[in-house]
């Protein structure tokens, strides 16, 4: 039998009131809540098209999977096809996810998507909606909940986006909100991409890779200072895993023998590595909590 969980009505002044979303043009006078809103220095929404391609929802499911294994929280509609998997994605990289819904919390639409609801809420993420218990999903209020899929997010991730869809909605205004929009490309003659590449003329980043996507989001972890809350939110053990990757090694290597702070062009003369290489682990650093920042200089974290 499933487990039930109460729903909370959640104002700008509860503490529990994402910050992000106080800063977008209308932010939603109240929401509500079933489940949590994890702990977490960032949040990232995955979106796309209901009729994606096997492709499409791998991918989705892959780069979600992978920002779960980073700490980042992703957040998505809980629709057909890239939102599911993005969800999926989530779940299978032990993370935690968060589902925007257009109706009321009494009940989960579509139905189908019960089960992953379910999951959501038992693997501590949770469910939110700015709509009464009782209000139907009507086609009006998906386009309406979209500016809180982005706005609770620094940054949104576009996987197959037809002209004429509600994930393009979600990019634009993120890019209103002056968020981060990242772009998947895709074949030309597809219809399911012709929206996404018209989105990066019109200057949303284009990116092909994980790496792609972390080197984008690195400035936003920095600027945001998210090592700070990295280590009230993640297990503290993680400073001593033992690190597998041998840039990392020498960046901790570096770090630990200088014996003060170092900035990016201090590691980047003291290694062979180049600039980019250098940037990117050091973003994986942060995320995985080895290391902090302040002012722009890194030194390791303490135990």
């Amino acid at each position: 039998m499933s487990q039930s969980y109460d729903i909370y009505e959640i104002t700008p002044e509860d503490t529990r009131y994402p910050s992000l979303l106080k800063e977008i043009q209308n932010p939603p006078q109240r929401f509500f809540l079933k489940g949590t809103l994890p702990e977490s220095p960032l949040y990232i929404s995955i979106v796309g098209t209901r009729k994606a391609t096997y492709e499409g929802r791998e991918l989705a499911k892959q780069i979600a999977r992978q920002l779960a294994e980073k700490n980042v929280v992703v957040v998505s509609g809980l629709a057909l096809g890239i939102d599911a998997a993005a969800h999926q994605g989530t779940l299978i990289g032990n993370g935690k996810t968060v589902a925007v819904l257009a109706n009321g919390l009494d009940a989960i639409y579509p139905r189908q998507h019960e089960q992953l609801a379910q999951k959501i809420l038992e693997s501590g993420g949770g469910i939110i909606s700015e709509y009464p218990i009782g209000t139907p999903a009507l086609p009006h209020q998906f386009l309406e909940r979209n500016r809180i899929v982005s706005g609770i997010s620094s940054a949104t991730i576009v996987i197959e986006a037809p002209l004429r869809s509600g994930s393009i909605v979600t990019a634009r205004t993120a890019a209103e909100q002056g968020r981060e929009v990242l772009i998947f490309p895709g074949p030309t003659q597809s219809q399911n991409y012709k929206g996404s590449h018209q989105l990066i003329r019109n200057g949303a980043r284009l990116v092909s890779s994980f790496d792609d996507i972390i080197e984008d989001i690195s400035e936003l972890i920095t600027q945001c200072k998210m090592n700070e809350k990295i280590q009230s939110s993640i297990d503290l053990n993680n400073n001593a895993l033992e690190l597998t990757n041998d840039e990392e090694k020498i960046i901790m290597k570096i770090l630990k023998e200088a014996g003060k702070s170092l900035s990016v062009d201090n590691i980047i003369e003291s290694t062979t590595l180049e600039s980019n290489v250098v940037r990117q682990h050091l973003t994986f650093l942060l995320l995985d909590g080895h290391i902090k920042e302040q002012g722009g200089f890194f030194s390791p974290s303490s135990k």
